[in-house]
């Protein structure tokens, strides 16, 4: 409460006075009344000063976090496309690889048949050279045909 309503000087003494006594007081308690409710103007317009301040401080703070939001938010989307573009890359890059180790085990195979059949035809042409040598070596070499 405020102090100045516990003051002696703002009690009212109920005995007898003059009517012109009856005016100031009335008077004076009209003033004090003007004088009490201007204060709780001023402390109405100070209090909604504030709350309009803080108002502002706590909007544009919001507006500050929803732009940090949404600059989130689009940073998040762009790593998750790049993200998507290199998976996409990779996974290319990895059927590629895949088909080129697929083709080359296929000539690895088929060089192998090539190299069996070529060793193959040398045991047969090895084979051959040592029966012509034999057949030479008896029809030249041999005693019976001299």
């Amino acid at each position: 409460m405020d102090p100045s309503f516990s003051s002696k000087e703002n009690l009212l003494s109920f005995a007898r006075s003059s009517p012109s006594e009856h005016g100031r007081t009335v008077l004076n308690l009209v003033v004090q009344a003007a004088e009490l409710f201007s204060g709780m103007e001023e402390q109405v317009r100070e209090t909604e000063a504030r709350a309009e301040s803080i108002r502002k401080s706590a909007t544009e703070k919001m507006r500050l976090a929803e732009d940090r939001i949404q600059l989130a938010e689009r940073t998040r989307r762009e790593v998750i496309n790049d993200a998507e573009f290199k998976l996409q890359d990779a996974s290319r890059a990895l059927k590629q690889a895949q088909t080129r180790i697929v083709a080359a085990e296929d000539k690895v195979t088929a060089l192998e048949y090539r190299a069996q059949a070529a060793e193959a035809q040398l045991r047969d042409a090895t084979q051959a050279l040592l029966l012509i040598e034999d057949t030479i070596r008896k029809r030249l070499l041999s005693p019976s045909t001299v």
